[in-house]
């Protein structure tokens, strides 16, 4: 559809991000009115912050526009390789995974939706396919580089199943990528407990992610990466202090999803930890709770995950978010330094 600005792939990354936006801006309103009007409505956990309270009934499944602002855009401003409709399809899988999700928890009138394992099934199914996808069809190599340090080929055992031309089995590479892209489902779920928090940073982090994919010639993932952005922004309108919406299970899963597949693409799988950093360490305060109850049977944080801890310390709701913004955006700009630093050395 926009074949004519080809020669120009800084204005094509550009013109996802803003379209990405405008689309999620336009259709957003009329999908809450649609969720008021049949009364589809967030249920909130018990156990949580009693100031929550207030949100119980507040419109969910955002992540439903934000989805298809993305794929629409990823496919019309990109064009339809193998590299975006990989990205797209395990981006909509996995928000198709928290839509079952998010149904079950309106159905049943609670805050719990699919049991964790049943989630981990799906993701594992999701993840398991696009490692071997990337791997077989777009020629990702089976590495992992720790920038400065080492390239660790995690190809040494690999397996070749004799299914058409023959597929390639990894089988450390694709026991890495489950464990991160299934780390990052997770941690991107968990970070979206408060109004706007998980929108900003996933748009600070894809930025910075398509950033990268640019720097790697891959325009197909820059603008997938700008499409998220975008589509996160227009979110931000209706999701802000007091949220309007909920992006729900639909969009933290599908966007954790993105951004583990958008790292194997431009294989800065550890660094997206760094760039990610806040996710991480939402997810790291919730297996330390766990943990620290479990031996001592006492908290380690007033409540995980970690926004939560700040709520309870006094910090107000629209505080942690921007503070959390602040911290997320310094992690994707360290993260992105060291990629550039890297880049240049070996350029060199």
């Amino acid at each position: 559809m926009f074949e004519i600005f080809a020669e120009y792939p800084t204005f094509l990354t550009f013109l996802a991000f803003v379209l990405a936006a405008a689309i999620t801006l336009v259709i957003m309103p009329l999908f809450i009115k649609f969720l008021r009007r049949v009364h589809i409505g967030q249920q909130v956990r018990a156990d949580g912050p009693q100031s929550h309270l207030v949100k119980q009934g507040t419109p969910t499944m955002g992540g439903v526009v934000m989805l298809v602002a993305i794929a629409v855009v990823a496919v019309a401003v990109g064009a339809p390789t193998s590299e975006t409709l990989a990205l797209v399809a395990c981006t909509l899988l996995a928000g198709a995974l928290g839509l079952f999700d998010d149904a079950s928890k309106v159905v049943k009138e609670r805050s719990l939706g699919l049991t964790p394992k049943a989630k981990l099934v799906g993701q594992f199914l999701i993840s398991t396919f696009f490692c071997l996808y990337a791997v077989n069809a777009l020629g990702v190599a089976p590495t992992v580089e720790i920038p400065f340090v080492w390239t660790f080929d995690l190809g040494v055992l690999t397996t070749v199943l004799p299914i058409g031309s023959g597929i390639e089995v990894p089988w450390l590479y694709v026991l890495f990528v489950d464990i991160l892209l299934m780390g990052m489902c997770n941690a991107v779920n968990l970070t979206d407990g408060l109004d706007g928090l998980a929108g900003g940073t996933v748009m600070i982090v894809m930025l910075v992610m398509a950033m990268i994919a640019y720097r790697c010639n891959l325009l197909d993932s820059a603008i997938f990466g700008a499409a998220i952005a975008g589509a996160c922004l227009g979110f931000l309108w209706f999701n802000s202090y007091p949220a309007d919406i909920f992006m729900g299970d639909t969009g933290s899963l599908a966007l954790g999803m993105a951004l583990g597949c958008l790292a194997v693409m431009t294989k800065t799988e550890v660094l997206s930890i760094l760039i990610g950093g806040l996710f991480v360490a939402e997810a790291l305060s919730v297996m330390l709770q766990v943990f620290h109850y479990k031996r001592t049977k006492k908290r380690l944080f007033l409540m995980a995950p970690l926004h939560h801890h700040f709520e309870k310390k006094g910090w107000s709701e629209t505080k942690v978010v921007i503070r959390f913004w602040i911290v997320s955006g310094i992690l994707a700009t360290i993260g992105f330094s060291v990629y550039f630093a890297q880049y240049l050395a070996q350029s060199a």
